[in-house]
């Protein structure tokens, strides 16, 4: 009997070390900041960064001049994580870029995703990603993709007004067909520098008919007259915005009180950058740098924190989220949640509205 006494106290124990390991394990699981003073190395940036998936690259075709649209399909037989219209990709290209891509399929599609890019030269901003996508990938490319992330999602609403400057349309285009689906009453103005240039023409001008689309094609048509339209739209429309930041200012600026507004934008606002000079501390090294007018928090801390992780530099992917342990966080990013703003930001865009942050770097 005490030898069997022995045997249930030492399996009673066993017993217990599982739970007690369970429970430990559920509890860092849910809350990667516990327990903050046993982390060696910082978590900043890993929070919020979506699972990834190796898709491989099943067409290729071109919608418009100087615009590329590829199908993804998942490298094993599961389905792929779903999406809503107005979901994008994050791309992991071939040289390690990550870019972000709306997704301009169809969700009920879980065997594939199909996302399009215009190519951006350098002389008109663009930082060598679409050119990639361009050039590198093709039929039989296998690339990462992460998400899909909806941070422009489709708002239940009984009329819309959607507007779309060339490229902009990629995030518009699943919306048009679900508004069609729900029979909610919708226009849309689709402007782009000519009718060659502007992907799914086709398709939409079919979808809409010329009672609801209107094409501005500018070399024919001159700039849209977006005034005329928004003053026409019933009370409580939600008005959708994709495009360049003009047209984005132009919507804001002509939009009715009554209305609500969802605008996704290419890059940062014209804000980014930045007036102000401020410090900042990077408490686990104990350095301190001046963030002058007009750079990043990224570029300042650099020099100081060389594997600083980072990617798209426009406040879109997360990679370069950092935890603020004190200090009045400005964010400029299109990412973050609230709950993450109130303890995080992205160094690659948003900036301090005091004198001084203090980031766990």
């Amino acid at each position: 009997m005490p030898r069997a006494r022995t045997y249930l106290i030492a399996a009673g124990v066993a017993a217990a070390a599982v739970v007690t390991r369970r429970s430990l394990r559920t509890r860092i699981d849910r809350s990667p900041l516990w327990p903050m003073p046993a982390l060696e190395e910082p978590i900043s940036g890993l929070r919020g960064r979506p699972a990834s998936t190796r898709v491989l690259v099943s067409g290729r075709s071109e919608p418009a001049d100087g615009v590329v649209q590829l199908h993804l399909e998942a490298m094993d037989a599961g389905d792929l994580p779903g999406w809503e219209p107005g979901a994008h990709l994050d791309l992991v290209l071939p040289s390690g870029l990550v870019r972000q891509y709306s997704l301009c399929g169809d969700p009920a599609d879980r065997a594939s995703y199909t996302v399009a890019t215009r190519v951006i030269s350098e002389e008109q901003g663009g930082r060598g990603g679409s050119r990639e996508v361009h050039e590198r990938l093709h039929e039989g490319s296998e690339i990462e993709v992460r998400g899909p992330r909806n941070r422009f999602a489709l708002v239940a609403s009984p009329s819309y007004v959607f507007v779309a400057g060339g490229i902009g349309i990629t995030p518009v285009l699943p919306m048009l067909r679900a508004a069609e689906a729900a029979g909610a009453d919708w226009k849309l103005l689709y402007g782009g520098r000519s009718r060659a240039t502007m992907p799914f023409l086709e398709e939409i001008e079919k979808l809409g008919g010329p009672e609801r689309v209107t094409v501005v094609a500018e070399d024919e048509d001159g700039l849209p007259d977006l005034a005329g339209l928004l003053a026409q739209v019933p009370e409580g429309t939600a008005v959708y915005c994709c495009g360049p930041e003009g047209l984005l200012g132009a919507v804001e600026g002509s939009l009715p009180e009554s209305c609500s507004l969802h605008v996704e934008r290419f890059a940062p606002g014209a804000h980014a950058g930045g007036s102000g000079t401020f410090e900042v501390e990077l408490r686990r090294t104990g350095s301190t740098v001046s963030v002058p007018a007009g750079t990043s928090i990224l570029a300042a801390v650099k020099p100081l924190a060389p594997n600083v992780s980072y990617s798209c530099e426009q406040g879109f992917c997360g990679t370069c989220q950092q935890r603020v342990i004190e200090g009045e966080i400005d964010h400029r990013d299109e990412l973050l949640t609230d709950s993450e703003r109130g303890d995080s930001l992205l160094i690659c865009v948003s900036r301090a509205r005091g004198e001084r942050l203090v980031l766990d770097l």
